[in-house]
Order: C-alpha cells, then structure tokens, then sequence
C-alpha cells in the first residue's frame, strides 16, 4: 500500500466517525495548548524576574548577615543581628582599602503602625541614609530625599512609597503633612515614584533617616557606629569593577571582624549575577514543573487515543478480515491503524499549537488579582510539542495496531 492511499484511507476511517474522532482530538488540543500556554507563562515570569533585577543595575552589590548570625537573630538574640553595623559601612567607603566601590548605604528595618486622621494602617519601614535611593535606582516623585543632615540630627521625618501615600492620603500630596509611627510626629518629606513590578517593591513601604529608626522607633542606645544593619547596599564604580569591589568588601570584612584566614565570613556577600544565576535556576525548574503537569494532560489525551482505536480495532473486525481476504498483509493493516492514529494527534497538536499560541499572545499583559501575567512564546517548545504529540499517537497506536494486524482472517470474516 503506498503512502499516499495508506493516508487517504486513514482519513476516509478517521472521518466515518467525525464526532468520536473529534472528542478524541480534543483531548490532544488541550495537552498541546497547555504545554504551549504553561511554558510560555512560566518562561514569562523566569524573564521578567531577571529584567526586573537587571533595572537595580548590574554593579549593585549587597552585603548582609551570614545564615549563622541570621539564625541567631531570628531565634536566639531575639532580635537584629549585629554582624554587620554602622561603622562596617562607613569602612566600607575608604578610598584606599576598597577603591572600586562607589557608594555604600547600610539600612535596617522596622515596623509598627502609621496613623494619619485617626486611621491606623501597619506598615513596614526601612531606615536608610541619603544614599540609599541612588544606589537602589530609586527616584523622588515629589518632595525631597532624606538628607544626611537628617541622619545626624536623627530628625522626624519621612519619605513614602507610592503606595503608603495613596493608603495614608488617598490622592492628596503628602508632601509637609504628619503622621504617627509607633506614637511619634514625622513630618512628610517625599514621594518615592511608583516601582510597581521590580523586585523589592518600595511602594509600601516607609523611608526614614537610619539613626531615627534605631533611637527612635527601636530604642536603641548606643554610639551611632555601632547601630546594627539589616544590609549594606553598595555600587562599585563599574561593572566591571564588580568583582574586585565584592573582593575588597569581604577583605575590609573580614579585617574588622578579627576573622582567622580558616573563618568562614560571618557575612553573605551577593552581587546581581548572583541572584539572577539562583533564581534562574529556580525558575528553570518551576518551569519543567509546570511542563511536567500540563503534560499530564497530554499523557491522558494518548491513553483515550489508544482507547478509541481498540474500539476501532473491535467495531472493524470484519473489515480486517476483508482486507486480509483480498490480499492485505499484516504489515498494511499495521500502518493503516498506526498511520490513523498519527493522524489524529498530527491535526490535534496543530490545533494545540495555535491554541496554546493564542491563550498566550492574547494572555499577554493580562492582570491577575493585581498583578500582570507576562508571557513569553518560543517556537522550539511549540515544536516540541508538537513532536510529543505526534510520538503519543505513535506510542499509543501501535498496540491497537499490532492486535488489528495479528486477527486470523477466517475469523474476522465470521465476526458479526
């Protein structure tokens, strides 16, 4: 049987049936559309988290506590950590110890409660220096940064992120009003511009000068040097200078910690490729993830083909044996069932492709509970679906076939 009839009665047998063929084909379409759909979402939000740390700048270094003093922190000292302090930060700024780094800006953190016109809202804040803005690639949307003269004098005041504006002052400018945080008047100074969408979203949050946060809001005592930071945010003076600054930081470190050259650094030092190397990682594998299950459907979708085909097999015992009367040979009757069950996850993985093209082209900038779905489509996943798809009809059709291909002739003919 040549090819071209081999595929025409593939068609002709696929087609007597067009409803049964047609709910069989569905459940290829959605395995293929949901590969396609799954994967273009998944690799969306893998690009979009690595352009969103790229925007902080790729010569943004970040210094913090080690895990050991972390955990020391969280559940021993009941408190921050004092690994890393003021004074790290300042040492960190010497022109000749670490000559590649350009600006440092330690911050810690804090919260409590915000109160403006008697409503009370939870927020969560961070004490910053003047510094902080530039080297987190932040910009003031109205009013003023927080000024270095404000850290010395430990001054009262305040810069918002878009969002507590919006929360505390609905649409009115801020900018000059008060508010209370954990009891105490801070004055409104400025208006961080919206970040929305960037990692480490400051919108919600609340900026004052660090010294406040520490004697202010926490009560904490001591010399200014020694006010402990949660992280130190710092920017070498290129990208290319990024790696002999992170080196120069961990030897500035490691001196003012009296650490032994056998010490493990009490510090984590982390630069941008760092974190966009770990979170590709993760996000490659929540992508195979999501691959995994969608394609789970399509499993389902080549057990009903083989479902239908054994019914096909059964329902065309007597035509079998026709074909093996007027001279059929087995291997005919093998590529006729194999070839029809191709066939049918052919049709349905192009019509999963367009599919799964169409969920994600049209799903593209679509807004979920707040936040923007982004996907991203590449051709080779559209193909290799498509070949998956083709390889279940394969797979499945072949056992179908093979018991087509082995009926006795004699008793094909005798069945009613």
């Amino acid at each position: 049987m040549n090819a071209a009839l081999l595929f025409s009665t593939a068609l002709n047998s696929v087609g007597a049936n067009k409803l049964r063929a047609g709910l069989t084909l569905l459940g290829i379409v959605i395995g293929v559309s949901s590969v396609i759909a799954m994967m273009a979402i998944g690799r969306g939000a893998q690009v979009s988290v690595t352009s969103r740390i790229s925007e902080l700048g790729a010569d943004l270094i970040t210094v913090q506590p080690g895990a050991q003093a972390l955990r020391f922190a969280f559940f021993g000292g009941g408190g921050d950590s004092d690994v890393l302090s003021f004074e790290d930060a300042l040492a960190l700024k010497d022109d000749v110890f670490a000559p590649d780094v350009r600006i440092v800006a330690p911050e810690n953190s804090f919260s409590g409660s915000a109160v403006v016109s008697g409503e009370n809202t939870f927020v969560n804040g961070v004490g910053v220096t003047a510094e902080y803005l530039e080297a987190r690639n932040l910009t003031i949307a109205t009013g003023r940064n927080i000024s270095n003269a404000n850290v010395l004098n430990t001054s009262l005041v305040a810069v918002l992120g878009s969002e507590t504006s919006t929360t505390l002052f609905g649409n009115r400018n801020p900018v000059g009003a008060t508010l209370k945080l954990s009891g105490r008047e801070f004055l409104v100074i400025g208006v961080i511009e919206s970040q929305q969408g960037t990692i480490s979203n400051p919108d919600n949050s609340i900026l004052v000068p660090i010294t406040t946060s520490h004697y202010r809001l926490k009560s904490g005592t001591g010399l200014v040097n020694s006010i402990p930071v949660s992280s130190i945010s710092i920017l070498a003076t290129s990208e290319k200078a990024v790696d002999t600054a992170r080196l120069d930081i961990s030897t500035v470190l490691r001196l003012r910690h009296e650490l032994e050259a056998d010490d493990d650094d009490d510090f984590l030092i982390t630069t941008q490729q760092d974190t966009i190397e770990t979170l590709e990682g993760t996000q490659g594998t929540f992508v195979i993830l999501l691959g995994s299950i969608a394609g789970i459907s399509l499993l389902v979708g080549g057990i009903g083909v083989m479902n239908i085909m054994l019914v096909s097999v059964t329902e065309r015992t007597r035509e079998i044996g026709i074909r093996r009367a007027v001279g059929a040979k087995r291997r005919d009757i093998l590529f006729q069932f194999v070839t029809e069950a191709v066939l049918m996850t052919f049709v349905g993985g192009i019509l999963g492709v367009l599919t799964g093209w169409a969920i994600a082209y049209f799903g593209n900038g679509a807004t979920v509970d707040g936040d923007i779905i982004e996907t991203v489509i590449e051709t080779h996943i559209a193909a290799i679906a498509l070949g998956v798809s083709i390889a279940v009809g394969l797979f499945f059709g072949i056992y179908p076939a093979v018991r087509a291909a082995s009926l006795n002739p004699i008793e094909a003919l005798r069945h009613e």
